[in-house]
């Protein structure tokens, strides 16, 4: 029997990262290091605050716990 790290099978392991991709549509907290200014967008690429900073901090929304 192989030794397997995940608990899950393949399929079910694409099942989760789909379901975190989804998520991560239109639901990425951004917050500027120099000016402070904290928004939302839905893709991290090449972010850049309204100020110019590209110092920016990026969370997918999903990382944080309801309630």
């Amino acid at each position: 029997m192989p030794d397997s790290s995940s608990h899950f099978t393949p399929d079910e392991l694409a099942r989760w990262r789909f379901g975190l991709a989804q998520a991560n549509l239109n639901n990425i907290l951004c917050h500027c290091r120099d000016c402070d200014e904290t928004w939302m967008v839905s893709d991290d690429e090449n972010l850049v605050c309204a100020c110019g900073s590209r110092r920016v901090e990026h969370i997918p929304c999903w990382q944080f716990p309801d309630g």
